[in-house]
């Protein structure tokens, strides 16, 4: 059945973030399905062939690296996964390459690792040559550097369901589809046939952050709780995303048809500025900022600045000009922002008024521990 809200979503998007999930890419042993990447890229290069701007972002390089070894268990020592993982992301790339040019495209390669979307200068390199790759008509095939990244491998960038929401921020998509082994979010745990499929959800609030239920296995790192921090990310700068089952024949023709397949995610307000794209969701934040529910009310409500007698609480060391995380007294994100001051100048005027800033410090550059000029507010 065609939904016009999904059609009128599809339609619009110019450019589309795929993230394909490592359960989707491999079998129950773990290692590389191939039938599974020839179906994704014949569909990639379906949307790519209408005028669309394409991106994927895939796992599947631990298993791809188990089928060239022989591998039948994923290893648990760091650096033979990560050797397991080089192997298998030339595999990788290299399946992907065929079956594109198969279907007349070119794949082309981008690793990355958090640090890349840390520094604005390589934020911004990245960008124009992701740019340049989509104007020669190639797909992008983009994964985490999994030789260099220890915490993606050995832990849950994290895992590339963030991965993608950084992508589709950093290139302003207006959709990012997330293809997972589940048909999309239940309001309960999806063994349980009480539980219903959501198909769409116009707000990310506690109720629907309550659904989030992860499986633990040996092949995949993630889980919906990721799926909807992704979530929270994109939507919350103003794009749409969709959780759908990625082993639904023809799933993403069915998607940009419209078809009410898998759950939609709203876009939240109107869309961020690139810059407080960087701010909000690319830069790796190196504190935490505890506010009050009356400076809550003023950055969210309000629109207005982060000053210090709103501030009840510093963690961790920062210095001026780093991003930090600012929480509300139940230690939940409400923002992140360019912070005025290093930690140890903002424990000492913390609670305080603006006029008392230059008699505790000796000095009184800002009125404002973080200005709203540099600050995303993901949560109101």
């Amino acid at each position: 059945m065609t939904d016009l809200l999904r059609q009128e979503i599809a339609t619009s998007a110019h450019t589309i973030v795929v993230k394909v999930g490592t359960r989707v890419l491999t079998t129950d042993q773990g290692v590389l399905n191939e039938d599974q990447i020839t179906q994704l890229g014949r569909q990639l290069s379906q949307l790519a062939a209408s005028g669309r701007r394409v991106l994927l972002v895939s796992s599947g390089a631990v298993g791809a690296g188990m089928s060239q070894l022989g591998l039948t268990q994923r290893p648990s020592d760091l650096a033979k996964l990560q050797a397991v993982a080089a192997v298998g992301q030339a595999k990788l790339i290299e399946l992907y390459d065929r079956v594109l040019r198969d279907n007349g495209r070119h794949a082309a390669q981008v690793l990355l690792t958090a640090e890349d979307l840390d520094d604005r200068t390589r934020y911004l390199n990245i960008r124009n040559t992701l740019h340049s790759v989509l104007d020669f008509g190639a797909i992008p095939i983009i994964n985490e550097n999994d030789t260099v990244a220890v915490e993606e491998l050995m832990l849950t960038f994290g895992d590339n369901d963030r991965l993608a929401a950084r992508v589709t921020n950093l290139l302003r998509a207006p959709l990012l589809i997330l293809l997972s082994d589940v048909q999309g979010l239940y309001n309960g745990s999806p063994e349980l046939p009480e539980s219903k499929l959501l198909s769409v959800v116009p707000k990310l609030d506690d109720e629907v952050l309550s659904f989030a239920r992860d499986k633990k296995t040996g092949h995949s790192k993630g889980g919906m709780a990721s799926k909807l921090e992704a979530a929270r990310m994109v939507t919350s700068a103003g794009e749409n995303m969709i959780i759908a089952s990625g082993r639904v024949p023809d799933v993403l023709p069915k998607l940009i048809a419209g078809e009410d397949v898998g759950t939609l995610f709203l876009a939240q307000g109107k869309a961020v500025t690139p810059r407080k794209r960087w701010i909000g969701y690319s830069v790796q934040p190196r504190g935490d900022l505890i506010i009050d529910d009356g400076a809550v009310r003023a950055l969210g409500e309000q629109g207005k600045s982060l000053l210090p007698i709103g501030v009840t609480e510093v963690r961790g060391t920062f210095q001026k000009g780093d991003v930090v995380r600012v929480c509300n007294c139940q230690d939940q994100e409400i923002a992140r922002g360019l912070t005025n001051y290093g930690s140890d100048e903002v424990a000492k005027i913390l609670r305080c008024r603006t006029d008392q800033i230059q008699s505790i410090l000796g000095q009184h550059p800002y009125d404002e521990v973080i200005h709203r000029d540099n600050m995303t507010v993901s949560r109101v």
